[in-house]
Formats: structure tokens, C-alpha cells, sequence
């Protein structure tokens, strides 16, 4: 290991298209703004210091045994938001830059390339939602308006189009890139004539600019490398991550992924990952589960001898397993995700992803393909895994600490279970053991109805408290009590004394004035007070409207909103107790085991 001679940016990005420089699978993809490549560019050009880079060098009997990633060149949102794969010649060594990746595609993309985003409000898939641009200098003026950046040169990406624009008869807006044919102060002048500059043009500013690029990029060595030359992957990774900590930080997955994209034959490891975490995202629930949880999933189905992402658990063995089964696993994890947005649950109400290991550990091992999800054969036993994940979701603590212990406790008892449905009890006596018991005291229960509106768990306690609606359908959570007739004067006005308003106004959002109702009787509902609303003609007859009354809790409904706040305390009281019977029933927990 040791320091480099310093060379200058046009040096550094000769090498990155020689590909002498490459990325290793280990590094994230490029994730700078414009406006970070913009401020880069004009630091390099005020003579700031970049920052050291980090190589690694590999020699050519290690090549092979490792993938690489060319460095981005024209960055693409929807077409080419990822770059390629590296194709190294047979016999040649290569150095993989382990930290500075983000700078030199930053760089690359300023000089050699061009930067394509999608502009607001436009469709994703509309082609002319993302015109290609290009890094500019503008030659004339310094930047204008509050210059939020604080950038002391104008650069500017835009369409060629754009740049062609000329200002007092000027063409003001240089391509960066073209500063790669500029030699010196001959061909600077040249330049600037060719685009009309006369002494009336401010001459030496503007060639001051011009010079101060070529300056930063041709001729002052601004990349500073250290190099390490180990050919052991586990001290180069070790090394990767303290660089990296103080930056923005890679997930687990990110750095072990290389590991399997190297191992697995067939597949990348790591577009398969991203596309099976855009496949959940653009799923049923939109559930944004990260690479880790789903790498995770991916060791537990495949019961790999260790959950903990450690490279020693990345062996050819097992990943060799993993991508063996990766189309079962892909599917049991899409069918658990389906199934977890049958029970109304979504990537915002959802409180803690884990759960969904279990889940689709026990799709996968028990070989339930997608007819599970909606089957009328399979309703108890789904309705058996929802009580579980509802009430798991309640009780704190279940998915944080310990996760790889009690996520390998249920593996155990799912696995080994003689029962051909869901082991709810076996499973709740497994993470007992484990002191995570899915019990809940008086304090607890009395925490759970504390809940506010569209807080992570209260959807979980509503869809306990009142089973009977179909969660498949869109639900809302709904305000029994409309908010907006809780401002200070409607509720002033509504003859709610002036020293109680702050009262009402404090209970509006709890849970005790929650319901879940179906989108368009929500829609219907509107801000209608809920007597008026149960007085309405979407109840097919009287007994309808008392029995949903009865079912939901509304039986308690005053005349008048004045009697909101005892509505409230009698309703919270009357959830309080059968939710305390509810999810801590041991005779519900004896029917679900099959016992």
C-alpha cells in the first residue's frame, strides 16, 4: 500500500475509459445530483483540494475472480440509471477504486458525457420527460440570482439546444467537455474569438474562466491516490467499510452482494436483488422493503447455517444455493408481500418489515403457490398467519433486537412442525422462549388505544377490533368524528364551550374516534357528522344501519357534538376490554395450533 504521484483529472479519466480503472461490485451506484457535479467542477476549477481516492490493485490472476463495473459515462433515470458491466482482457491486472467513485463518474459525466432526469410532473414512461443535457459553462456572467450552492462559475446543464442560446452576441455557454481539445493561451484565444468576445465582452474575465478550466483539468495534478495491492478480499472489504463510514453509508447488502454476483453463475446477484425490491415496491401494499431484508429472506429460505451478513456465510456453497432456488425464493417473498397487502397492510402502515420472513418461509416450505392468497380452502389458515403478523406488529420489540435468533427459532418450529397448516402456537412458544411473548398487559393495552390516526400500528389494532371487513378492498381509516369540524370556531360556533375546545381538539385523531371504512363509503361519508351519516340512505334497512352501529362501536353516538368527549372515553373504555380479550386469548391461540 502506499501513495500515488498525483495526475491530473484528464489523466485519472483516460484510465477509467482504458479501463485500467474500474468499479468493484462492492460500490453503490452513482447517486450525485447536478447540482453536486456542478459544485464539484467549479471547486476543481477554484484550485480546491478533491480529496484523496482509494485503490485497490489487483493483479491478473485475481481478476477473474471478482466482477467489475465500468464507470458511467451517460446517466440515463429510466434508460441507464446503472452502470455496466466491466469487461477486463484475459491477462491484463486492473485497479478497482474502492472510495472516490462518486467524484470520478461525477467527472466523467461533466466531460465525456451527459446527465438525462425525468422533469416534474412528467410520466415516467414518456420518453420526452428526460432530454439529455450537458454540462455548460457559461464564458459571460457569474451565476445569477441567491446562488443557494455558492458557486463562483456559472455551469449549467443543459440541452444542446439550450447552450446554443447566445447572449450580446456572444455564444456565452462552452461545453466543459470541449476543454479536453484546448492546449494553452493560443488555443483559448482562438476559442474566444470564434464566439465573438471582443474587449467589450470583458476579455480577461472571460478568459480567466476558460483558463481556469483547462487549469483544473489538464494541467494540475488534482487526484491524489493510495493504493492498496492486498489480494485478500476480506481485508479490502474491511478497509472499504471504515472509508466509507463517515460518508453515506452502504447497506450490508451492498458490500456482500459482491460476493454472490461473483459466485453465482448464471445470474447477477445484484440485478436480481434490485429488480425483485422494485417488483415489491410496484406490488400489491408498495411495500419498500430494502437489498438487506431481501438478502436476508433469500438466507433463510435457503436455511443457510447462519443469518448474519458476514462474509463467511457468503461461501460458494451457499450461494450457490441461493441461486439455485432464487426463482422459488423470488416468488415465496412476492406471494408473502401479496399476502401481507391482503390484510390491509401497506408500505406505510406496515411497522416492521421482518415480518414478513416468517411469512414467506412458511409459503416456501410448505410449497403454497399463489391460489394461497385468495383460496376459500386456505381462509382459516390465513387468517391464522393475519391474527399472528397483527399481533406481532403490536407488542414491541418483537422485531428489533435478536432478530437472526428468534427469525431462526421460527425457522425451526415452521420447519418441523407435524401440522400442514400455520404453527401459531408453536411459533408464539418459540419467541416466549425467547422473551418475546406476543402477551399484553393493562399498561400496554392502554398504549395501543393512544394510537393517532395513520400512526404505523393503529391500522393493525382497528383490523383486530373489527374483523369483519374485507381488507383486500382499499380501506381508510376514517374519522368517526370528522376533523375538519374540529377548527376552534366551528367547534365554537358548533356550542362547544371556549374553555373545552382544546379538549375535543386533543381527541380528534385517537383511536377511539377511528373506524375503518371501505374507500367509497369514506368518499360518501365525506365530513358529514356520523349521525347524519348512519341516517343515510346506503343502508339498505334499519336493521343494517343498528346492526353496523352495534358492530362498530356507534351504539355509544350522542345527538349533538357536544357530547364528543364522553362518546370518546365510553368508546376507548369499551375497545380497551376487547382488545385485552382479543390479543391475548389463549383459547384463539389453542384453536389456531390445531390443538
Amino acid at each position: 500500500m502506499g501513495f500515488l504521484p498525483a495526475i491530473t483529472v484528464e489523466d485519472a479519466l483516460a484510465k477509467v475509459h482504458k479501463k485500467s480503472w474500474v468499479l468493484p461490485a462492492i460500490q453503490r451506484e452513482f447517486v450525485w445530483s447536478t447540482n453536486q457535479i456542478r459544485t464539484l467542477f467549479d471547486s476543481l476549477m477554484r484550485g480546491y483540494p478533491m480529496g484523496s481516492f482509494l485503490l485497490w490493485g489487483l493483479e491478473k490472476e485475481h481478476v477473474g475472480d471478482f466482477t467489475f463495473y465500468d464507470f458511467l459515462t451517460d446517466y440515463h433515470e429510466f434508460n441507464r440509471p446503472y452502470a455496466p458491466k466491466a469487461s477486463i482482457p484475459a491477462g491484463h491486472d486492473a485497479i478497482a477504486v474502492l472510495d472516490g467513485q462518486q467524484r470520478l463518474t461525477a467527472l466523467n459525466i461533466g466531460l465525456y458525457g451527459s446527465h438525462a432526469e425525468r422533469l416534474p410532473r412528467r410520466w415516467v414512461g414518456n420518453p420526452d420527460a428526460y432530454p439529455t443535457k450537458r454540462l455548460y459553462l457559461n464564458l459571460l456572467r457569474e451565476p445569477e440570482g441567491e446562488n443557494e450552492l455558492g458557486l463562483q462559475y456559472n455551469l449549467q446543464f443543459l440541452t444542446d439546444e439550450e447552450a446554443k442560446a447566445e447572449i450580446d452576441g456572444v455564444r456565452a455557454w462552452f461545453r466543459v467537455g470541449d476543454v479536453l481539445s484546448l492546449s494553452g493561451g493560443s488555443g483559448i484565444m482562438q476559442e474566444l474569438k470564434a464566439r465573438g468576445v471582443s474587449d467589450a465582452s470583458g476579455w480577461p474575465e472571460v478568459y480567466d474562466r476558460l483558463d481556469q478550466l483547462v487549469e483544473g483539468v489538464r494541467k494540475k495534478p488534482a487526484i491524489n491516490a493510495y493504493q492498496e495491492d492486498s489480494q485478500d478480499p476480506e481485508r479490502v472489504l474491511d478497509i472499504f467499510v471504515r472509508v466509507n463510514s463517515g460518508g453515506t453509508k452502504l447497506s450490508n447488502s451492498d458490500l456482500l452482494l459482491s460476493m454472490a454476483t461473483n459466485q453465482w453463475e448464471e445470474r447477477d446477484a445484484r440485478e436480481e436483488i434490485r429488480s425483485l425490491v422494485a417488483d415489491l415496491a410496484d406490488g400489491p401494499g408498495k411495500f419498500q422493503f430494502s437489498k438487506d431484508l431481501v438478502l436476508k429472506t433469500a438466507l433463510v429460505l435457503t436455511e443457510a447455517p447462519d443469518f448474519q451478513f458476514k462474509i463467511s456465510n457468503f461461501t460458494k456453497a451457499n450461494m450457490s444455493r441461493l441461486e439455485k432456488g432464487w426463482t422459488e425464493i423470488r416468488a415465496s417473498l412476492l406471494r408473502a408481500a401479496e399476502l401481507l397487502a391482503s390484510f390491509g397492510l401497506n408500505g406505510r402502515n406496515l411497522s416492521a418489515d421482518s415480518v414478513v420472513i416468517p411469512v414467506a418461509y412458511y409459503l416456501h416450505t410448505h410449497g403454497h403457490g399463489d391460489g394461497y392468497v385468495k383460496a376459500g380452502a386456505h381462509a382459516a389458515d390465513r387468517a391464522a398467519v393475519r391474527r399472528w403478523v397483527f399481533r406481532s406488529l403490536l407488542k414491541r420489540g418483537v422485531w428489533g433486537s435478536g432478530l437472526d435468533t428468534l427469525l431462526r427459532h421460527i425457522q425451526t418450529v415452521i420447519r418441523d412442525s407435524p401440522d400442514s397448516g400455520f404453527p401459531i402456537g408453536a411459533v408464539e412458544s418459540a419467541m416466549a422462549s425467547r422473551g418475546k411473548a406476543l402477551t399484553f398487559s393493562a399498561e400496554e393495552v392502554e398504549e395501543l388505544l393512544e394510537l393517532q390516526y395513520r400512526k404505523p400500528r393503529t391500522f393493525p389494532v382497528l383490523a383486530i377490533l373489527y374483523p369483519g371487513l374485507n381488507l383486500d378492498q382499499q380501506i381508510h381509516e376514517d374519522h368517526i368524528f370528522p376533523k375538519s369540524r374540529f377548527t376552534p370556531s366551528a367547534l365554537t360556533k358548533a356550542g362547544v364551550p371556549a374553555d373545552e375546545v382544546e379538549e375535543y381538539r386533543s381527541r380528534v385523531n385517537g383511536l377511539p374516534n377511528l373506524q375503518l371504512l371501505a374507500g367509497v363509503p369514506n368518499v360518501e361519508k365525506s365530513n358529514r357528522w356520523p349521525w347524519e351519516w348512519l341516517d343515510g340512505d346506503h343502508f339498505p334497512s334499519a336493521e343494517a344501519r343498528e346492526q353496523y352501529a352495534t358492530q362498530n362501536d356507534l351504539d355509544l353516538l350522542p345527538d349533538g357534538i357536544t357530547g364528543f368527549v364522553d362518546f370518546y372515553e365510553h368508546r376507548k373504555k369499551r375497545l380497551a376490554q376487547r382488545l385485552a380479550q382479543l390479543i391475548n386469548s389463549d383459547h384463539m391461540l389453542a384453536a389456531d395450533s390445531g390443538s
